[in-house]
């Protein structure tokens, strides 16, 4: 390989490394700083200003790009989870322990800025396509309320995990209260439940 032709992969693979950090960097800082400027991110990467801007200009590009690798991790996780074996039930309760390990790893994401609600979606697509089929399935077992279309019961848990990170990001809730409250939540609304009938 030349010297030519190796300064500018040298360059590059520079380049992705210091992009790496900087998300690295970002993920931890604003899960403990929700508030952190993007010059304390930069100290927190161990580059520059210049260098964070050249990669992400604005708050909201670094903030979309650090949620993109937790969504990776999220699926593939999902995906080892194996949804579509055992009962919907049980596999039910393995998606809201990924969500409380996942929420427990990454706080910032208890801390995220209102979105487009189409856009949010869009993002976390890899994540509720999986929850979708599993309401599906258990809708079609009879272990999972019928009452509701599944994709009412899908947007649902979505609003109740907004609302989790709402509460904490106020100060209402601390995370650990917020996160078993989404999961009862979720549980209660997804499951099939026996009617109590009144008392004569």
């Amino acid at each position: 390989m030349s010297e030519k032709t190796g300064a500018p992969r040298r360059r590059r693979s520079d380049a992705l490394r210091s992009a790496e950090s900087v998300l690295e960097a970002a993920i931890q800082t604003l899960g403990e700083r929700p508030d952190a400027s993007l010059e304390y991110v930069a100290a927190a990467a161990g580059v520059s200003r210049q260098t964070l801007y050249a990669h992400f200009p604005t708050r909201d590009v670094l903030i979309q790009a650090a949620v993109a690798r937790i969504t990776t991790e999220v699926a593939a996780a999902i995906d080892a989870a194996r949804l579509d074996e055992d009962s919907a039930t049980a596999a039910l309760q393995r998606f809201l322990d990924l969500c409380w390990h996942i929420m427990q790893r990454y706080p910032m994401l208890l801390h995220l800025p209102p979105a487009d609600p189409a856009e949010d979606h869009d993002a976390h697509a890899p994540i509720l396509g999986p929850l979708d089929q599993l309401i599906r399935r258990g809708q079609a077992t009879g272990e999972f309320d019928r009452h509701c279309a599944p994709e009412w019961l899908l947007t649902a848990v979505m609003v109740l995990g907004h609302a989790a990170g709402s509460e904490v990001s106020s100060g209402r809730m601390t995370a650990e209260v917020a996160i078993a409250s989404f999961q009862y939540s979720a549980r209660k609304l997804i499951t099939v439940h026996s009617v109590r009938q009144p008392d004569r």
